[in-house]
């Protein structure tokens, strides 16, 4: 690796690839996790106290009482296993099946939406960082005496039961590193020679943090790294991440490096330990996601890209692995080393990179009302869900909306095209009695919005259940403004209570009524009978008209009135999210991604007005559809930037594979520099070529470690599903 600022060049030592080899064999075989059945023991020998009390000691005795491991030549110390399992056991009240009692009494209508395949049922915790940089700057006793003496001056009994229970938990985690300290003290005792110098530095870090601040970047990486652990088994979710890494270590690291107490290589070797830490606990697990965003901005909004923002993505481009996931955030004044450090990144990061442009991100995140300092912190909670780091609750990520779907269901009056299924809920009228598109246009608008606002009235119940019986304590102590309100994280603590849900198929919606309109209102080539019957036999029997259809233009070929239907459907989404306030009167971000579910939520809809056939997977984010890859590269872009992406303060995400033989440096980096002037917000991408692809679904036992782009995320090609293979072979592959 060679740093922005000095002619250093570090590589992946033997230690590290020997320490590598080593985790890849633990994590393939993970042990068994006591955590619930030590959390369910020390919640049932508490006979008295109120669940909320009863809940932060049960945790904290868990968290005690997690195993200890130690590895051969470990210089981070400290381990959990997410996916090893453990004994079924009988646990406390809980939030979920409180939810789904909630729901079926409030929300009737939401079963008759996830039925019909519109909506996902579940409301996923998660997708959120933490200000883990307070435990470094004042080590967990500053942390505990904080909340000790807010405790003496607490507003109300709340408050007050809300600084026991922070303690109670943070106490746990001082008792787990303690026992941390007791293995190393006796493996010192019994070391030989060769191995007594690592094992003196391990003690003597791990006796100092994280429960005293950090003074070294070893320290520092080293609380960071336990605390981490400890939030991760309190709040075990996909998406929870460690967000903005390289900006809050680069000052450990740089002080150390002028004090001459550690080198560019001692440095790489504790990154790239981390960064396979981090793969070991979930490392067959791709779509958990733990996301690490480098570069940026200062709150000044000055540039805030450092030397160590290279150095971790040079590390993780060296490993074989897909955790955790490290993106680029690109300032408005970017230098021209860490664009090039992208572009080599999308070509050679083994699909890993995905590039986030904070003009156009920190403008949406300050039209949803957030003050510029708090946006220009921001980071994705997970895939590429935008929060500001530490300053969010935990349901970011808690819902999908299939808004082609709703399409669908506004032409034929409510009826499913796949299962024939009518909506009971709502006032849909079938197209053969829209008099005007207007008319049309604003039926599905007003469905829309009430299916998104039952969607969001189900993340209050969520938030609430969750308040009431999952209490976080740990992730609550390390997220801003709850300590001065005195409240857990769900309980109104966080200073931003914003949700987050995924709209999906966009870019299909605004291609379909934009096909409605010309055929039947403008050009009128069709009647809606005639419509509504091609879509009813899938166009068989009716190829002319769906070959009309699939003429028509389309959102991505550079068309200014098929992009406006599009943004239009775009508008209409983020108006119906904007408008939303919950319960502690927070927003609603429209988060625009598509994850896995291309082909699960194109399975569910019926022909489309476009001329598409039944069951064909959705568009990605707001990536134009494949089908609409006419005109090449630089008018697909043009169209998905002159969409309103400032309406989407949650994140508003495109992919663009690029055919392998075209994509050379100079290309690439034309192309990510274009997007990024033209007001893109997130650009991801495929490289592999798709012959190769196709030999790997042939021969998946020779391509165990092929990663490819899914949406938001990267994962083993070969362990996706056989629609999820599909869907990505047949993308569009650009050559210009």
């Amino acid at each position: 690796m060679r740093s922005a600022d000095a002619d250093v060049v570090t590589e992946q030592s033997a230690r590290v690839r020997r320490f590598a080899a080593a985790s890849r064999v633990r994590g393939a075989a993970q042990p068994p996790s006591p955590h619930a059945e030590e959390f369910a023991a020390s919640y049932a020998r508490q006979a008295t106290g109120d669940h909320q009390a009863r809940w932060a000691r049960a945790m904290a005795d868990a968290l005690a009482g997690l195993p200890v491991y130690r590895f051969p030549e470990e210089r981070l110390v400290g381990m959990i296993y997410h996916l090893g399992g453990g004994r079924a056991v009988a646990m406390p009240p809980n939030w979920m099946s409180e939810l789904r009692a909630a729901k079926a009494e409030c929300l009737p209508e939401n079963a008759e939406l996830v039925a019909m395949g519109l909506q996902m049922d579940d409301a996923i915790p998660g997708h959120v960082t933490w200000a883990w940089e307070w435990v470094l700057a004042q080590g967990l006793n500053g942390l505990m005496a904080q909340y000790e003496d807010a405790c003496a001056t607490a507003r109300d009994e709340t408050a007050a039961a809300f600084y026991r229970h922070v303690r109670t938990a943070i106490d746990g985690v001082l008792r787990w590193n303690a026992r941390h300290v007791a293995a190393l003290e006796e493996a010192l005792a019994i070391a030989p020679a060769q191995e007594r110098a690592q094992l003196e530095e391990n003690l003597a870090v791990c006796r100092r943090v994280p429960a005293e601040p950090a003074r070294t970047f070893h320290e520092a990486l080293q609380s960071f790294y336990f605390q981490y652990l400890a939030v991760m088994r309190e709040n075990p979710h996909g998406g929870n991440g460690p967000g903005r890494l390289d900006y809050f270590l680069w000052p450990y690291l740089e002080r150390d490096l002028a004090a001459g107490r550690c080198t560019w290589q001692d440095a790489r070797e504790l990154i790239d330990e981390l960064f396979i830490r981090i793969h070991e606990r979930i490392q067959y697990q791709d779509g958990w996601v733990e996301t690490i965003v480098v570069g940026g901005c200062h709150p000044d909004g000055s540039c805030a890209v450092n030397p160590l923002s290279y150095l971790m993505v040079e590390s993780i481009m060296a490993l074989d692995q897909t955790h955790p996931s490290v993106y680029l955030r690109m300032p408005e004044d970017a230098p021209t080393e860490f664009v090039d450090l992208a572009t080599r990144y999308l070509l050679h990061g083994h699909n890993r990179a995905q590039i986030l442009a904070d003009r156009p991100i920190v403008a949406a995140m300050q039209g949803y009302g957030m003050p510029v300092e708090d946006a220009r912190m921001y980071t994705c909670g997970g895939c590429m869900e935008i929060v500001p780091q530490g300053m969010n609750s935990d349901l970011l990520f808690a819902a999908t909306h299939n808004v082609a779907k709703v399409v669908e269901l506004t032409l034929t009056g409510g009826a499913c095209l796949r299962s024939g299924r009518q909506l009971q809920y709502g006032a849909l009228r079938p197209l053969t009695e829209q008099a005007t598109f207007d008319d049309c246009y604003a039926l599905f608008a007003g469905e829309l919005r009430r299916q998104l606002w039952n969607i969001f009235r189900r993340l209050d119940l969520a938030s609430e259940m969750m308040a009431a019986y999952r209490p976080i304590y740990l992730l609550s102590s390390l997220t801003r403004d709850c300590l001065a309100r005195g409240r857990e994280l769900q309980d109104g603590g966080a200073r931003y209570h914003d949700y987050g849900a995924t709209p999906l198929g966009i870019p299909n919606a605004g291609d379909a009524l934009y096909a409605v309109q010309r055929a039947v209102f403008t050009e009128q080539f069709c009647s809606a009978d005639e419509l509504l019957a091609a879509l009813r036999a899938n166009f068989v029997g009716y190829e002319t008209l769906q070959a009309q259809l699939r003429a028509l233009p389309k959102y991505g070929q550079g068309h200014a009135e098929a992009d406006a239907m599009t943004d239009r459907v775009l508008a209409s989404v983020c108006e119906i999210y904007a408008d939303y306030r919950n319960r502690w009167g927070g927003r609603v971000k429209p988060i625009i991604f598509t994850f896995v579910w291309a082909p699960e939520a194109g399975a569910v809809l019926g022909a489309t007005a476009d001329g598409q056939c039944a069951g064909k997977p959705i568009a990605q984010g707001l990536t134009p559809q494949s089908a609409a890859m006419t005109e090449g590269l630089t008018a697909a872009i043009g169209s998905h930037a002159a969409l309103s992406l400032e309406k989407v303060a949650g994140g508003a995400s495109s992919m663009w594979d690029l055919d392998a033989q075209w994509a050379t440096h100079d290309t690439t980096r034309a192309l990510l520099s274009g997007f990024l002037t033209l007001g893109g917000q997130i650009f991801q991408g495929n490289t592999t070529d798709v012959r190769e692809l196709l030999r790997a679904r042939e021969h998946p036992e020779d391509y165990p470690h092929l990663i490819v782009r899914v949406g938001g995320f990267s994962a083993r090609f070969v362990a996706l599903s056989p629609a999820v293979q599909d869907d990505i072979i047949t993308r569009y592959r650009h050559r210009g």
